[in-house]
């Protein structure tokens, strides 16, 4: 079992390393390739904060581990909701944009929605599963979802530039090769140990996955959300969490779903509840109070909702 834990832990932090070595190399050779900041930001810099659950993903998804899947990606999302921005709102109250107020906020919400219906099969006979066609509408929306980003920066003269690095063409590759192996290995020490501390603990892949590895692979957005929020940039703060979590249900459920149809297990739909309710929270919060802010006391309120739902998460398995 420790070696299990320590496993898993060093998988977990070669996810992150590998995906901070990645970014930087890439974004490197893209400068040098002439490629615009904004194509940078919204290919290589927002795959390299999704790319631990992607990897995590594609790997359960080749193993036929579905609840880990599916775990991964809703706790995750829920992690990022309720712990990442209570704590990055409990350091600075968080003013959020009109655009991610009325645009974001609810594209988030509509991601929830639409993975209960698909995820449960309402609109077919078949048991609940997520299948290869239901992978396709997630990638259709994320596409649709990528050319709002894409429309909302090209007109948004605030964004500040990537720095650009001066790293010889070895270097570069280096880094990139290293940031693939880190990301490869590190995900397959993940499920792999993952999987065994379910059975050592007599626990499910279900419950490992929407707690111990969601809040792993969760690691580079509490960085850059936290940092984000002693530094006051409101907007990368809150930007990063609800971009992540349509990123997580549209591209890495989409892609896992193509990989390998998941079987849904109905349970999941507690999950999925909390997190609409959750985004749904986040929505109204911003007429509450002073308008268009995250308060302190609501990041409470976050944070006390997310603490009370692994209580009882872990009193579900005893």
């Amino acid at each position: 079992m420790i070696l299990a834990i320590s496993l898993l832990i060093a998988g977990l932090l070669l996810l992150v390393k590998g995906a901070d070595w990645l970014v930087d190399g890439a974004s490197v050779l893209a400068k040098k390739h002439q490629v615009s900041d904004l194509a940078i930001g919204l290919t290589i810099v927002a795959f390299g904060t999704s790319a631990p659950e992607l990897v995590v993903n594609a790997v359960a998804s080749f193993g036929n581990y579905p609840d880990i899947v599916l775990g991964n990606v809703i706790g995750s999302n829920n992690f990022n909701l309720f712990i990442i921005l209570g704590i990055a709102a409990l350091i600075t109250p968080l003013t959020v944009q009109s655009s991610s107020v009325w645009k974001e906020i609810p594209f988030s919400l509509v991601a929830v929605i639409v993975l209960f219906f698909l995820a449960n099969s309402f609109f077919s006979s078949d048991i609940p599963r997520l299948s290869s066609i239901d992978g396709i509408i997630l990638l259709t929306l994320f596409a649709a979802f990528l050319y709002y980003v894409f429309t909302q920066l090209k007109s948004d003269p605030s964004i500040e530039p990537v720095t650009q690095k001066n790293y010889s063409n070895l270097k570069i590759w280096g880094l990139i090769l290293a940031g693939l192996a880190g990301l490869i290995i590190g995900g397959k020490l993940v499920v792999d140990n993952a999987v065994e501390m379910a059975q050592s603990l007599g626990v499910s892949e279900k419950i490992i996955g929407l707690t111990i590895i969601a809040a792993g692979t969760s690691l580079p957005e509490l960085a850059t959300s936290v940092v984000a929020s002693i530094k006051k940039n409101n907007d990368i703060a809150i930007g990063n969490i609800i971009g992540s979590n349509i990123f997580n249900i549209f591209l890495i459920l989409g892609i896992s779903s193509l990989i390998r149809p998941l079987d849904y297990t109905v349970a999941f739909n507690t999950d999925l509840h909390m997190l609409g309710a959750g985004t749904l929270f986040l929505f109204l919060a911003m007429f509450i109070g002073k308008s268009k802010r995250l308060d302190r006391w609501e990041a409470a309120i976050l944070l006390v909702a997310y603490v009370g739902y692994t209580v009882y998460l872990i009193n579900g398995e005893i």
